[in-house]
């Protein structure tokens, strides 16, 4: 029996054992390189996140981690031949994709227009570049004698734009709507396909041969007569017969609705038979797909699922593998660094792709009009390559035109086309904000010689006293003067909107609800007599924001954008009781005050009224009988004070103190490192604004006696509240920063027990209920920059 048992068991391992081991290799083979592709990933967006602050495109980081880990002796040893022919099926299936989405990305039809602007860039950028690289390339030795097709090919390639890599680098550098992006991103799209193009209509009359394969002349006729001829015939089909088949699954499964599954099974089967046509007699299947596509219809919503799809395991899937595999072609140690030849090809292959497309755009840009600085920026925007430029140059090497030496050397100078644009973008930023008055409405830098303009709101006539004062401090010289917007802000009720007349032929309302014009006429008479009295350079306007608490925040902010204002003031929520202190304040215009402060174009100021609308007349004579105090801290918010400040000190009835606070040096608040939010270079920076910005105030102002000066040094935030509230009713009106400070010690901890956040944490303390009721507070906010750009609206024009 024991020996049955063993003869048995013997039988069991030799029948079973095979399949295992089979099944533990395959196993260990796709664990293997599913650890491999998830490193590749991993290290990928790494990579892109550590670059990201450099505004680099993701191939950029991509092609780095692909060169470095497909060089790595241990990796390449485990990338056995037949995991290298898998990865090369891959490679040619992504690519296959890529090119089908770029085709359905493309409209042909633009070549039968008459060019527009962009076109006749890409044109000139293409031309310039294609004739400098076919006189310059075949002195250069990329192949093995001069080969009039490479040469072709080759300057075709550097002619061309990665319209992909170029518009996503754009849009994510914020200047996609600006009049130079949009004409960058049209221009690429029209090199890329034009370029394209020419490579599959010349595919047809040269083929590749992998190898040293011959093939006598009359064959080679015959084979791009059936190519030529498949090529035609699939091109009409997509362009002529796709339509009818598309629409129909289109219109059998309209928006709103998931895709029938026979119907997406259908047109992915049709698609794919119409990219298969050309390459069953030997035509490029990555060119054959994007012939396809570009004829395809692009509207409809299969095209649209079919693009998002393909886009996003391209992504997410393909590009990790398609940069392990072009690190793997381009072998490090077949590069031969020693030789001169090797760099001079680097060198040249950059320089044909940059010059060339400068020398064209700025050829262009002098016929169109356009400054030469933005020229040399849209040349140098064009040469940027892509993933197809990649492909082609792992593609020469390994159909045997090119060595691996001089496929690498075009891989390295790709990136270099790349590696440079977000600094281009940069610089088109920078000199979009020297030319564009992004800052046109801002106190500080204002002209001088310029008139001011203030947008001043009211809620009704009890603010028409204060309004006046506000008017007479602020006004300055008498030239250049001020202009003042008296505004009126009206909460737009039923009651006021059912007496709205719509007046013929003009696309505006009047208001007949007799309670709006007593009181708009009740301030005008008010404003009027003032300014006819004293008002010598004065300009009075009169404007109206009615409409409801939610629209009156953007209506204002239209008016200041529309009347190009310096300042909009606007009145403290809470009012003053008889008592002196405030009231609970109005829901309403505290949610207008909040989103005026968040979106407005200028800068912003809100005054708490507290004693400056008592005052019958201000005096004109030199007495000084009204005390005004500036408090100074730092930060953009304190120098728009300060600024405003500037133009009150020109009042001969005010006295005007600047209080500076400044951190106590020999404090421990001093030695420590404070709670910023901001890096130690970009704080450095604002400390130099400040003490720029009062530097010149003290020069202006203080060293000649009209300002007075005090300074307060203070080593934490309750000092400098124990400092606010000793200022109790020593002055009528105190002109403080909302916020951004850089010396954030001497505020740190306001912030938590603030009641009207909106004010600052100084302009909190000073309205606060418990702080004197005689003294106004003025908190000023300089205007918010607009758009992404750090000042510059998105749309900027440059052209």
């Amino acid at each position: 029996m024991g020996s049955k048992k063993k003869i048995h068991s013997f039988q069991k391992i030799s029948i079973v054992g095979p399949c295992t081991l089979k099944l533990k290799e395959l196993f260990g083979k796709v664990a293997k390189y599913a650890l491999g592709f998830f490193l590749m990933y991993a290290l990928c967006n790494i990579s892109h996140f550590l670059l990201k602050p450099y505004s680099q495109p993701r191939i950029t980081s991509d092609t780095v981690i692909g060169l470095l880990i497909g060089n790595i002796g241990f990796i390449r040893n485990q990338v056995t031949d037949s995991a290298s022919k898998t990865l090369n099926f891959i490679v040619d299936f992504g690519m296959i994709c890529y090119m089908f989405v770029l085709g359905i990305e493309m409209d042909p039809y633009i070549l039968f227009k008459e060019p527009t602007k962009d076109a006749k860039v890409a044109y000139c950028g293409m031309l310039s570049t294609f004739i400098l690289a076919c006189a310059i390339t075949p002195f250069m030795h990329f192949t093995e004698g001069f080969k009039v097709d490479f040469t072709l090919s080759l300057s075709t390639v550097l002619s061309s734009t990665a319209s992909p890599v170029l518009t996503r680098l754009i849009t994510s550098l914020k200047i996609g709507k600006s009049d130079i992006g949009q004409l960058v991103i049209a221009a690429g799209m029209h090199a890329d396909f034009v370029t394209t193009l020419l490579l599959s209509i010349g595919y047809v009359f040269c083929p590749v041969e992998s190898g040293d394969k011959v093939v006598e002349t009359s064959k080679r006729v015959w084979r791009s007569i059936e190519m030529g001829s498949a090529l035609v015939i699939q091109t009409l089909f997509a362009a002529y017969v796709s339509p009818f088949f598309m629409n129909w699954v289109n219109n059998e499964n309209p928006q709103g609705k998931p895709i029938k599954g026979s119907h997406l099974v259908l047109a992915l089967a049709f698609m794919a038979l119409v990219i298969s046509c050309s390459p069953i007699y030997g035509y490029s299947p990555v060119l054959s797909a994007f012939m396809a596509g570009t004829f395809l219809p692009r509207e409809g919503r299969v095209s649209k699922w079919v693009v998002g799809k393909i886009n996003y395991l391209l992504t997410t899937i393909f590009y990790p593998i398609f940069f392990f595999w072009m690190g793997y072609e381009a072998v490090f140690r077949d590069f031969q660094p020693g030789q001169f030849g090797t760099w001079g090809r680097l060198f040249v292959v950059f320089a044909i792709a940059t010059i060339g497309k400068v020398t064209g755009t700025v050829i262009s840009g002098k016929l169109l009009g356009f400054n030469w600085p933005e020229s040399v920026a849209l040349g140098l925007l064009l040469t940027t390559k892509g993933h197809f430029h990649i492909y082609l140059a792992i593609a020469a090497k390994t159909a045997g035109k090119t060595s691996t030496s001089t496929s690498t050397v075009m891989v390295i100078a790709i990136f270099f086309t790349v590696v440079h644009a977000p600094s281009v973008v940069a610089q088109i930023i920078k000199r979009a904000r020297k030319r564009v008055p992004t800052h046109r409405m801002s106190l500080q830098l204002l002209d001088p010689s310029s008139e001011l303009r203030i947008l001043l709101c009211l809620n009704g006539p009890q603010n028409v006293r204060t309004t006046i004062n506000f008017i007479e401090i602020s006004r300055g010289t008498v030239d250049p003067g001020i202009v003042v917007y008296v505004t009126d802000m009206i909460e737009l009720t039923d009651e006021i909107a059912a007496t709205l007349v719509k007046e013929e032929e003009v696309d505006t309302m009047t208001v007949t609800h007799t309670g709006v014009k007593e009181m708009r006429d009740q301030v005008t008479t008010a404003v009027q007599t003032y300014v006819g009295e004293s008002g010598e350079g004065i300009t009075l306007r009169r404007l109206l924001a009615l409409s409801t608490f939610n629209g009156m925040p953007q209506d204002i902010c239209i008016l200041a954008e529309d009347s190009m204002v310096a300042l909009i003031i606007l009145p403290f929520h809470k009012v003053q009781r008889p008592d002196g202190t405030l009231d609970n304040g109005h829901s309403g215009f505290r949610y207008v005050n909040r989103k005026v402060l968040k979106n407005a174009p200028c800068s912003v100021g809100i005054l708490v009224d507290r004693g400056l609308g008592l005052i019958e007349k201000l005096p004109r004579a030199c007495d000084h009988s009204v005390s005004v105090a500036v408090i100074f801290i730092g930060g953009k918010d304190d120098r728009e004070a300060l600024a405003y400040a500037g133009r009150v000190a020109r009042h001969s009835g005010v006295k005007l103190t600047v209080i500076r606070f400044l951190v106590d040096a020999s404090s421990e608040a001093a030695t420590r490192p404070g709670n910023y939010t901001v890096s130690r270079s970009e704080k450095e920076e604002e400390m130099k604004l400040d003490d720029e910005c009062f530097a010149s105030f003290y020069e202006r102002h203080v060293s000649c006696g009209q300002v007075a000066y005090m300074e307060k040094h203070l080593a934490n935030s309750a000092e400098t509240y124990t400092t606010l509230r000793a200022l109790d009713g020593q002055y009528s009106l105190i002109i403080v920063g909302r916020g951004e400070r850089v010396n954030s010690v001497l505020t740190f901890g306001m912030n938590d027990w603030q009641q009207c956040p909106e004010l600052g944490p100084i302009g909190d303390v000073l309205s606060g209920s418990d702080f004197s009721v005689i003294t106004s507070v003025l908190i000023i906010q300089e205007n918010s920059l607009k758009g992404q750009l750090d000042g510059l609206d998105d749309d900027f024009s440059i052209m």
